[in-house]
């Protein structure tokens, strides 16, 4: 049976099987994270939830989930799979209704996917009703989680942001806002929360500031959100970013800010620049689009080559290859097609089929490519698997060479705040030189950008060796947080982060 809370519409709605979605073990690329996003104050505040995770779907795709609150009851709908999937009729958002919602699109990295780990979780306290979306991750959840089982605590999911209501809880605080806090000061990692309670809209980020997350306006209404895309799909207008360590109590009367982590160096993800962003987002106060094709203008400046055509590996590495396009003069061509309607597959491959997968998802446009000198430009190289089927597709496609240009360093490490990356033993760079990866991938050459350079393509005259400006520590294994699980030998296995198919 479904678990049915006090004052609450079904607000788990699941039952307690194991409903996994297809998971490519064997592709090649970074997973995206989390994407949350809050509203409250707006009489159509699920519907605006649903539009604002649609613009955030490119940070999960597992799953999804909203919570509203009409004033009398919690109203809870999540399912596994798009955004899309599990809100397309009047029925749905008809049982959502309310001036306040939190939504959440989920990729998993600690935690199975299943049901009852799908976003945002809710609880019932003493003081209420209680909902929280988390993109980020614990590198103590499993220790406090054990630490707080010991005590009685039950959980109902595997994820680590149920560790935070639980030390919500049990907390001696007063109020509401004191046993959050006290609850903040006992995890450790990247985090942007955003929850709900009877009366408020509340955000917090952690104190480096790894992980995003903007505070929006639209007419009386207030939002929280992962990216200002989400702000832009409704017609929003951004207000500021939380700051690292900022917790916001948004009420229908105020919006309050507390401060309770000592100021630190802020460590913003890089990545979120590569990568993960949306191009069209600003991310701390840099376009996303037009950073990346600084650094493939970089790129262009520490690796040039001889070459007749740069070609983007779509759809990431669209900017970087505009960017080194325009600094080369190469001329920029679409040599590789992408096929947007790929969708999902449950057929088991067989060996003989296997080495056709890549062409699901791309395919050469053997018109630009025959006869060429290639620049192919991507974002980066995680296992190899995908760049090498790439590689091979390009010079069936009639290339005379292929030069390959990778808009980030070499991915060498793994991370532990909310990125999906495999063990070292997976990581290419972790395990071969340049020469290496150059042979391994059938390339004629192989450069990365420079860790300085990619500094540089986001303002920055160099990377600060003592207090770096981002967290890089999947380029550098500079960490920047404590790995209190990994050390006591308790870190969770992440689930690969590394699917072939970028949906």
């Amino acid at each position: 049976m479904s678990p049915i809370l006090p004052n609450v519409t079904n607000p788990f709605g699941y039952s307690d099987q194991a409903h996994e979605r297809d998971h490519d073990q064997d592709g090649d690329h970074l997973k995206e994270e989390c994407g949350v996003f809050g509203i409250l104050g707006d009489g159509d505040a699920a519907a605006h939830t649903v539009l604002g995770l649609h613009a955030l779907q490119h940070r999960g795709q597992e799953a999804a989930g909203i919570v509203s609150y009409d004033g009398r009851q919690f109203n809870s709908h999540r399912g596994l799979g798009h955004v899309s999937e599990n809100f397309n009729n009047e029925a749905v958002m008809a049982r959502l209704p309310g001036d306040m919602a939190v939504g959440h699109t989920r990729y998993a990295t600690t935690g199975a996917t299943i049901l009852r780990n799908v976003q945002p979780l809710f609880a019932e306290f003493d003081f209420g009703g209680f909902a929280i979306g988390h993109n980020g991750n614990l590198t103590n959840a499993l220790t406090l989680r054990k630490e707080l089982q010991k005590r009685g605590c039950l959980f109902q999911s595997t994820s680590d942001t149920e560790v935070v209501t639980h030390l919500i809880a049990i907390s001696d605080e007063g109020t509401f806002e004191e046993r959050l806090v006290d609850a903040l000061r006992q995890i450790e990692g990247a985090y942007s929360f955003v929850c709900m309670t009877n009366t408020s809209l509340i955000g917090a980020r952690d104190p480096l500031g790894v992980r995003p997350l903007v505070l929006g306006k639209l007419d009386r209404a207030h939002i929280l959100c992962s990216e200002t895309c989400a702000l832009d799909i409704i017609g929003a207008e951004f207000v500021r970013n939380i700051e690292p360590g900022e917790v916001v109590i948004i009420t229908h009367s105020e919006v309050r800010s507390l401060k309770p982590f000592p100021k630190q160096h802020q460590r913003f993800c890089i990545f979120e620049y590569i990568y993960f962003a949306r191009p069209d987002s600003i991310s701390e106060g840099h376009s996303v689009y037009q950073v990346r094709k600084h650094i493939g203008a970089q790129l262009a400046k520490e690796s040039p080559v001889d070459c007749d055509v740069v070609v983007p590996v779509p759809d990431s590495g669209v900017p970087a290859a505009l960017g080194f396009a325009a600094q080369s003069g190469i001329p920029f061509e679409h040599g590789i097609i992408r096929n947007h309607y790929v969708g999902r597959t449950f057929i088991q491959p067989t060996d003989k089929t296997r080495h056709l997968g890549v062409k699901r998802k791309h395919n050469p446009n053997k018109a630009i490519l025959a006869g060429k000198r290639v620049v192919l430009v991507d974002d980066s190289i995680v296992r190899g698997t995908t760049s090498i089927k790439i590689v091979e597709m390009v010079r069936q496609a009639g290339a005379t060479e292929v030069h390959l240009r990778i808009s980030s360093p070499p991915t060498a490490h793994p991370c532990f705040f909310g990125i999906d990356t495999p063990d070292y033993d997976k990581l290419l760079a972790a395990q071969h030189d340049l020469e290496s990866m150059t042979k391994l991938l059938g390339v004629d050459s192989l450069a990365f950008i420079s860790i300085d350079g990619l500094y540089k393509a986001v303002g920055e005259a160099k990377r600060d060796t003592v207090h770096p400006q981002y967290c890089d520590a999947c380029f550098t294994g500079d960490y920047p947080l404590p790995l209190t699980d990994k050390n006591a030998g308790s870190q969770p296995k992440q689930l690969s982060l590394l699917n072939e198919e970028r949906e």
